[in-house]
């Protein structure tokens, strides 16, 4: 392949379509963070005026040459000369300090790009505004995810379907529990972003921490703690209490918080997956995905992707964890190795916070399927309800033991529960036909099922 070809360079996606062509895609891409370099260097300079450590005119013209960037910076060109220096900002740094020359007559206006920061302090600062803005995109579809998750629990508050544990039917349960449980998993994820996407903090520490180089000869310590304290009024973002080069705690709970985000958003997929799968039939996407041999599938590709993000995001959240052991002031690799690590999670789990919307949103409940198969089972599903009502009559043990043959019974004849029962003579005048009846309709086994549902609905957004 050439690499004159247009696509010979360009990471569009190919192998992630979790998140190729959405917005957290946008947000997170090799333009985005360039925007977000340059405007931490900007902030930077805007700081340094506001305390009189740069005229105002210098804090003028870089931010004009950053909001000219398009005209000028490269990103293909930064990406090849970080190479010698190991990261990107030292290149934009050369880049950006020549545009300001360019543009602005004044003698000395220039050398007041990126003074006394660290390419660290940028880079981290960059990496937090792309965060911030990432996850709230994230939030918003979490948000749009719950919403309609309550609609489903409300509609189908009463829906039975089997509940099953280690795989096989247990006893009912409703359409609606499941429901407010998926919910509230996701609220938990959208407070933990929430809060993560709150105190996400810009980074300034000069070379190793100290912030010397904007002290100069004052005498005023205090000076640099303004200076911090501006620097993150004109990012955005939150003022740290320390510089955080080695002190990885932002990264790490951003990535944890990424990682609970998709366990949760795991969990639901994983029950959409086996519910839809043919011989259960119970939920389906609303526009199911094509096979490339099989003209007659429907796959839960929305599911599935989403399944696929839950397994990558731990992975990534254990390369961010390990990065806190970074040695000194600044680290050799550890800090490396986090940039695309922590930009792939965001990415996988925007991604999957949006098609967990679209699937949720779009999915199909077939309750006529729920019954078949509780029906399917004989009625076994309501031993749990008839060991309770028999115990009074002729003890707990030997309630359990004729419900254990019972349900030989159903399973070697073919037949169901309430048949078995009545054929067993140690059971002969005990329950009523209808009192039978009673005790082995799913519909009459729910417990509080009802009132959980209305309880979980109490949580709001």
């Amino acid at each position: 392949m050439s690499s004159n070809e247009p696509w010979a360079v360009d990471d569009v996606g190919l192998l992630s379509p979790a998140w190729a062509g959405s917005a957290v895609a946008a947000a997170t891409g090799d333009a985005a963070l360039l925007r977000a370099m340059l405007e931490a260097e900007a902030a930077l300079v805007r700081a340094r005026a506001e305390l009189g450590l740069a005229p105002a005119g210098a804090a003028a013209a870089v931010t004009e040459a950053v909001a000219a960037s398009a005209e000028w910076a490269d990103p293909r060109s930064l990406a090849l000369r970080a190479r010698s220096g190991g990261n990107p900002v030292i290149p934009l740094v050369a880049d950006l300090t020549a545009a300001v020359a360019a543009r602005s007559p004044r003698a000395g206006t220039a050398d007041h790009v990126h003074r006394g920061a660290t390419s660290q302090d940028i880079l981290d600062t960059a990496m937090m505004l792309v965060a911030a803005r990432a996850l709230d995109l994230t939030v918003a579809d979490l948000d749009r995810a719950a919403t309609a998750l309550a609609a489903l629990a409300v509609e189908h508050r009463d829906t039975v379907l089997a509940g099953r544990t280690l795989t096989q039917h247990a006893v009912p349960t409703t359409l609606g529990l499941k429901a407010v449980g998926w919910r509230s998993l996701l609220l938990a994820a959208r407070d933990r972003l929430a809060a993560v996407r709150a105190g996400l903090p810009a980074q300034l520490g000069g070379a190793a921490g100290t912030l010397a180089a904007f002290q100069s000869d004052a005498v005023d310590e205090s000076l640099g703690l303004r200076l911090v304290t501006a620097y993150a009024r004109q990012t955005g973002l939150a003022e740290p209490l320390l510089p955080w080069h080695t002190l990885r705690t932002p990264v790490a709970d951003l990535g944890a918080a990424l990682a609970f985000t998709g366990g949760v958003l795991g969990k639901l997929a994983a029950d959409v997956l086996t519910l839809a799968r043919t011989e259960i039939g119970e939920l389906s996407e609303g526009s199911g995905g094509e096979s490339s041999a099989m003209p007659h599938k429907s796959n839960p590709v929305r599911a599935a992707l989403i399944a696929a993000t839950a397994r990558q995001l731990p992975a990534l959240a254990g390369i961010l964890f390990g990065s806190m052991t970074a040695e000194d002031e600044r680290p050799a690799g550890a800090w490396h190795a986090e940039w695309q690590p922590l930009r792939e999670a965001l990415r996988l789990a925007g991604g999957a916070a949006g098609d967990a919307a679209e699937l949720v949103e779009g999915l199909r409940v077939h309750p006529e399927r729920m019954r078949e198969n509780l029906d399917r089972g004989g009625g076994l599903i309501a031993a749990e309800r008839l060991a309770a009502a028999l115990a009074p009559l002729i003890g707990r043990g030997e309630a359990r033991a004729a419900l254990a043959r019972a349900a030989r019974r159903v399973v070697a004849e073919r037949t169901d529960l309430a048949r078995a029962l009545r054929a067993d003579p140690a059971l002969t005048g005990l329950l009523s036909e209808q009192r039978l009846r009673e005790l082995t309709d799913p519909a009459r086994c729910l417990g509080s099922a009802g009132a959980l549902v209305d309880r979980a609905l109490q949580e709001t957004l």
